[in-house]
């Protein structure tokens, strides 16, 4: 259904209260900009639930659906993945990414409706014997990792390494001179510095880290007594 922007907004809004959760369902602005490239913006549904708010306050348990707030991410986190694979066709990481990014939503996706066709959705759909927000998200959860590892093996965690700081937008280092300190303490002009050398590159410099000296203080002769 397409709709202005305002009339978006109370179509949406309508349509989850006629399902009874106004955190049932999201809606999208799109628009074209000037390149002929969409333009996406995915937004939940509007507004506050007040008698929620003050039972969390209260500290007693509540029970909202986050199904339009997930869709919203879902919608931005697969055209976001798709700008980028169209903007760099030629890359194939970024190809890559897309493809992932498209594949996991989806999964992610059917893991939270299947949550609700189960049974286990949010109190407002679901009923009185529904699951709080915390006990649909932990279920989801659940049920998202099953449905990942029946589709690929568990990747091994990417490992951490400090950026390149070739990478900086600031970078400016001066390769002239940086070669013509290296070869002053490179003293054997083998193209490396062992420690000896690196030791005096860190003295002249002025950064060499140096040992703490305690003095004993001297007595002044005085008689405290």
């Amino acid at each position: 259904m397409a709709a202005h922007n305002y009339d978006g907004d109370m179509l949406t809004d309508q349509i989850a209260q006629v399902h009874r959760s106004p955190g049932f369902i999201t809606s999208n602005l799109v628009g074209v900009s000037d390149d002929g490239s969409l333009i996406k913006e995915f937004e939940a549904s509007h507004g506050t639930v007040t008698d929620l708010w003050l039972d969390h306050l209260d500290g007693k348990e509540t029970s909202f659906n986050p199904l339009g707030l997930v869709e919203a991410m879902i919608g931005a986190m697969q055209h976001a993945a798709h700008l980028d694979a169209t903007a760099n066709p030629n890359d194939s990481m970024k190809q890559e990414v897309n493809e992932k990014v498209k594949k996991f939503t989806i999964i992610l996706r059917k893991a939270m409706h299947n949550t609700f066709r189960y049974g286990q959705g949010t109190k407002d759909l679901s009923g009185p014997s529904g699951y709080s927000t915390e006990d649909y998200v932990r279920k989801v959860a659940w049920r998202l990792n099953r449905y990942i590892a029946t589709e690929e093996e568990e990747a091994p965690p990417p490992e951490v390494s400090e950026p390149d700081r070739w990478f900086q937008r600031n970078y400016g280092v001066d390769d002239d001179k940086a070669r013509t300190l290296f070869e002053k303490f490179d003293v054997d002009r083998d193209g490396s510095i062992d420690y000896k050398e690196f030791e005096k590159m860190l003295v002249s410099l002025g950064v060499a880290p140096l040992k703490k000296i305690e003095h004993d203080e001297e007595s002044d002769g005085s008689d405290s007594n």
